[in-house]
This record gives structure tokens, C-alpha cells and sequence, in this order.
């Protein structure tokens, strides 16, 4: 058993998957509640992620969050959804119950009233400092948060299952309507009851993509994965904190990741 997040202020997320793993949860409800109690704290939307997130353009917060199972490789989001505190319970219905993968904008917003989400007002989505940099950003036409990140955590439970899921409410003033990478598999997350050793499979893809687009152009990404074994690697093109747990451990703890640094 083990439990993985991106980003120091994963630890309390980590710390409940550790609890519930403990208590024999599977890793599909741990991630989904663990990421709840996240997403529906309007002190975490600072980090970009769900209720207090920062809006788009238009002033409304709009969330991404999806899911993903390693075995049988099921998964369900949602894009461009609005009014619900946790958007990735919601993908977790989409990838349960609904017959598409991927549901955006008003197409998830039915979805979610369909299955008892209340859409609430775009101001309880909202919070005094999110309010504040969207009058900023009105003003003077730019942003000047540096906070985008997605929260991403994978779980293994003690049948060998692992599941990651990621959410956040995107990047600051983004035009309505836009979908960033977190949701979409292979960009944002993926699982698979198969794999490599965990920090090499985050440093190979680490160093093709810096290999591709070339060290000035380069752009910040911070990858975590989880193996069968419980085993916990991750890299990163900046200084890339993190938390983890794994069995045997008494409580989750923090790691931080050094920056990659090509050799030319």
C-alpha cells in the first residue's frame, strides 16, 4: 500500500489515503475523498484547485479533475464545469455511471445535476483573495499569480489496485471554455498495473520532453508516479516538493525533488 501528491500542500490528502488504505478503502474511493477534503477547502483554492480557485476571463471559477484506474484502465472527467466544490467526484460518476469519458462545460454541468450535485453560485465558488486578483487582473489586464498548479494523487490499495486522479480550477483568467492538460489521460494522469521503476520512468520523460523542446524554451511540469511495489519516484524541470507515503511508514511526509539539469 502507498499514496502519492504533487505539491507540499498534498500532505493532508496523502495523510487520509494513508488512513483509509489502513482501514482496507480501495485506492478509487481513497483518492476520491482524499482529493475531496481538498478541493472543498476554500483555504487550498489558493493552489489553483476547486472552491477559491482563481475564475477565468469572465469571472467564473470552472474546474477540470478526472480519473483514472490502472486495471481495467477505466477513466472519466470533467472540463469547464462550474458551481461544484468537488469536481473530481463528479469524473468519478462520469467514469462510473456515464457512457462517454470526458464531459465539458454545460455537458457536465447536466451530468451533475443528473446525479444530485447542486450548481451552486459562482460567488461561493469564490473567496476574498480569488475576488481580489480577479479585480487585479480587470484592471490591469494581466495576472500576477504565479500559482497554477493541479493537485494530482495516486493511490495503491492492498489488492494491488492503483488509481491516480488530478483537479484543478486552471490557469488564472483563462478564456472561458478552456480545457488545460491535467484532465486528459496521458498528459494529466495515467495508470497502469504494469510499469518501469518509478523515478526512471519520471526522469525519461523528464529529459525527452527536454530533449524536444530545448532548455530555453523549456516550461514548468512536475511528474509523480507509484509502482506496484509501493515504490514512489518523481522529477521535475524546477524544484518540485511532494508527498508521500508508503506501508510501514508511521505518517505521510514531505520530499522535495531537485530540478532537472540537462547536460547541454
Amino acid at each position: 500500500m502507498a499514496a502519492v501528491g504533487t505539491w507540499a500542500f498534498s500532505l493532508a490528502a496523502v495523510e487520509t489515503m494513508r488512513n483509509l488504505l489502513a482501514g482496507g478503502s480501495g485506492a478509487t474511493d481513497c483518492v476520491q475523498q482524499a482529493m475531496a477534503e481538498l478541493e472543498n477547502d476554500k483555504e487550498t483554492g489558493c493552489y489553483l484547485v476547486a472552491r477559491g480557485g482563481f475564475p477565468n476571463k469572465a469571472g467564473v471559477v470552472q474546474c477540470d479533475a478526472a480519473i483514472m484506474e490502472g486495471l481495467p484502465g477505466r477513466f472519466g472527467a470533467v472540463a469547464a464545469l462550474p458551481g461544484v466544490g468537488v469536481p473530481l467526484t463528479v469524473a468519478r460518476m462520469v467514469m462510473d455511471k456515464n457512457a462517454h469519458n470526458m464531459l465539458v462545460g454545460e455537458g457536465a454541468v447536466a451530468f451533475a445535476k443528473e446525479q444530485g450535485f447542486s450548481i451552486e453560485d459562482n460567488s461561493d465558488m469564490m473567496t476574498a483573495e480569488s475576488l481580489a486578483a480577479y479585480e487585479e487582473f480587470l484592471e490591469n489586464r494581466k495576472s500576477s499569480s504565479k500559482n497554477h498548479d493541479t493537485l494530482g494523487l495516486i493511490a495503491l490499495d492492498r489488492l494491488g489496485n492503483v488509481t491516480a486522479g488530478v483537479s484543478t480550477s486552471g490557469a488564472p483568467f483563462k478564456d472561458p471554455g478552456r480545457v488545460g492538460d491535467s484532465p486528459l489521460p496521458g498528459c494529466g494522469l495515467y495508470a497502469d498495473n504494469r510499469g518501469l521503476s518509478p523515478a526512471d520512468a519520471c526522469q525519461s520523460v523528464i529529459q525527452d520532453i527536454c530533449h524536444r523542446v530545448g532548455k530555453k524554451a523549456i516550461f514548468e511540469i512536475g511528474l509523480i508516479a507509484l509502482n506496484m511495489k509501493g515504490e514512489v519516484g518523481a522529477a521535475s524541470t524546477v524544484s518540485f516538493p511532494y508527498t508521500f507515503w508508503t506501508h510501514g511508514m508511521a505518517a505521510a511526509e514531505r520530499a522535495e525533488q531537485p530540478s532537472y539539469k540537462p547536460l547541454n
